[in-house]
C-alpha cells in the first residue's frame, strides 16, 4: 500500500463507510479519516461501525473549506461525496447539486493539493448523455431490454459503454457536475502534478445503502418486499423492463484497493467500473429475484410515463479496469440481494423507519 493516511470525504455515506472499513481490514495500521456532514438520513448509523474499527470521524461538509482546512496531514483523498440523485435540479434550482458535487469538488481538490495527496475520484455513468444513450437501437424480451449490438458508434458494443462513448449531449445537472470535476482533477493533475485516478461508476449496491425511490434501487427493492410496502415501475409503459448493470460495494473495494497498491497508473486517466452484463438486471427481474429471497410478494403500480431524467438501458464495459488490475467483479446479483436482505432483516427495528 502506498499511502499512510487516508482522508475518505463522505466517509460515513454508504460507500465510504464500507470502503473504509476494507481498507483498515486489509491494511490495520493505515490512519482513515472518514469525513461527512451527515446530512443523508441514515449515514449517522455508520458512525459506531466506524469507530469500532479504529476509524477516525470528523464532522465536515465540503462545501465548506474552512471545515476541510481541520482535515490533519493526508497523502490520499478519496473522495465518495455527492448528491448521488440523478434528479437533483429536475425541478427548482439546481444550485445544492452544483455546489456540493462542482464546489465541494474544488475545495476537497484545494484540500489535497495544499498537503501533496494523491486523489481517487468516484465518478459516475451518469456522466454519458442521455439522449445518446436513449436514441440506441433496442429490443425487447418478455423482461427487459436490451441494446442491439452493432451501432457503429465508439466506445459501444455488446459488452456494453466503454470510457470513450460520445460525450456531447446533456446528462442531468448531477451528471454534469461530476463530469465537471474529472475535468477539474484532470488539470490538478496537468498543472500540479496530483496523482489522480477516476472511476466512472455504475450502480453499486450492498448492506447499509440507505436506497431511496432516486438513488439505491437494489436495497428500496428488498426493503419494500422485506416491509410489505408498495414499489412502482416508472416510465417506458410502466413494465419494469429497463435495465441497469450491478455490482457488489465489496467488489469496488477490492477494485480500488488494487489501485493503491501502485501509483503509477495515477496520471488522470478514466475508467468505467460497472458489473456487465454478467450482473445487470431489469427492474422486473430484480422483482423476481426479490419474491424469492425475502418470501414476499406486493403490489407494484404501473407508471407509464417516462421522466426526462431516466434511462432505457446502461450497461458498463469494463474490460479496461479489468485488464490493467487484473480484477472483475466476483458477487452475483443473487449474493447482492442476499446481503442485502440479510442486513436488513438483522437490523429491522433500527431500519425500518428510514426504509420501509
Amino acid at each position: 500500500m502506498e499511502f499512510q493516511t487516508i482522508c475518505i470525504t463522505g466517509g460515513a455515506g454508504f460507500v465510504g463507510s464500507n470502503l473504509a472499513l476494507a481498507f483498515k481490514r486489509a491494511h490495520p495500521k493505515i490512519e482513515i479519516i472518514a469525513f461527512d456532514s451527515l446530512k443523508r438520513r441514515g449515514s449517522e448509523l455508520a458512525l459506531d461501525r466506524l469507530r469500532a474499527h479504529g476509524i477516525r470521524f470528523q464532522h465536515g461538509d465540503i462545501r465548506c473549506p474552512e471545515d476541510l482546512e481541520t482535515l490533519p496531514a493526508f497523502d490520499l483523498l478519496l473522495d465518495c461525496s455527492a448528491e448521488p440523485s440523478v434528479q437533483a435540479g429536475a425541478t427548482g434550482s439546481p444550485a445544492y447539486v452544483l455546489h456540493t458535487n462542482l464546489t465541494g469538488t474544488i475545495h476537497c481538490l484545494e484540500a489535497a493539493r495544499l498537503r501533496g495527496a494523491a486523489v481517487l475520484f468516484l465518478s459516475t455513468s451518469r456522466i454519458y448523455p442521455m439522449d445518446r444513450l436513449n436514441a440506441l437501437h433496442h429490443t425487447e424480451s418478455a423482461t427487459r431490454f436490451a441494446w442491439k449490438a452493432d451501432e457503429g458508434l465508439p466506445g459501444l458494443s455488446a459488452e456494453g459503454v466503454a470510457e470513450d462513448f460520445p460525450l456531447p449531449g446533456v446528462r442531468s445537472f448531477y451528471g454534469a457536475s461530476k463530469l465537471a470535476s474529472e475535468m477539474l482533477l484532470q488539470e490538478y493533475a496537468n498543472a500540479y502534478g496530483v496523482k489522480a485516478l477516476i472511476n466512472r461508476c455504475g450502480v453499486i449496491a450492498g448492506p447499509y445503502q440507505m436506497g431511496k425511490v432516486d438513488q439505491g434501487v437494489v436495497t428500496l427493492w428488498v426493503a419494500r418486499h422485506l416491509f410489505g410496502k408498495p414499489l412502482s415501475y416508472n416510465g417506458y409503459g410502466g413494465v419494469g423492463k429497463q435495465v441497469r448493470d450491478v455490482m457488489h460495494v465489496d467488489d469496488v473495494a477490492a477494485l480500488l484497493l488494487k489501485q493503491c497498491s501502485s501509483l503509477t497508473a495515477w496520471d488522470g486517466r478514466v475508467y468505467n467500473v460497472g458489473g456487465g452484463n454478467a450482473i445487470s438486471t431489469s427492474l422486473l427481474e430484480l422483482t423476481a429475484l426479490c419474491e424469492e429471497v425475502t418470501g414476499n410478494k406486493i403490489a407494484i403500480a404501473s407508471v407509464p410515463e417516462t421522466s426526462p431524467m431516466d434511462i432505457r438501458i446502461y450497461v458498463t464495459d469494463a474490460r479496461r479496469v479489468m485488464r490493467d488490475y487484473n480484477w472483475k467483479p466476483e458477487r452475483s446479483l443473487r449474493d447482492i440481494v442476499t446481503d442485502v436482505h440479510r442486513w436488513i432483516a438483522s437490523d429491522r427495528a433500527r431500519l425500518e423507519p428510514i426504509l420501509g
